[in-house]
């Protein structure tokens, strides 16, 4: 099977959405955390320099695999609103990852059970 292909199947797309919505939420703690160290310890501004590229670049990821996840999981326009809305405050994706999972929009694989 081709590797566009598998990186396009249902499973691929949900697996890796799950992950980047966890890692972008985890990236927006620690860049609150730069920020209070900036602005309310005001001792250095390192947190922010590192932590605002990882967040941005994780942002970015999140809505492309947004738009990508509407197109191959079949999304409505509703649900894929509510995944761009999601990357906005902080911790929403997680929110979001959550109820799509609980609502079935995106499927989880269910571990093999053994009788």
């Amino acid at each position: 099977m081709p590797v566009v292909a598998t990186l396009l199947e249902p499973r691929t797309v949900a697996r890796a959405f799950r992950v980047v919505a966890l890692a972008e939420a985890v990236s927006w703690a620690l860049l609150l955390a730069g920020m209070f160290v900036k602005w309310v310890l005001r001792t250095s501004e390192l947190g922010v320099q590192v932590a605002g590229p990882i967040h941005g670049g994780v942002f970015v990821v999140y809505v492309v695999l947004a738009v990508l996840a509407w197109r191959v999981l079949r999304w409505d326009l509703r649900t894929a609103f509510l995944a761009l809305v999601a990357s906005i405050p902080p911790f929403a994706t997680v929110w979001f990852e959550r109820w799509a999972v609980r609502t079935g929009r995106l499927p989880v694989e269910r571990p093999v059970t053994t009788p």
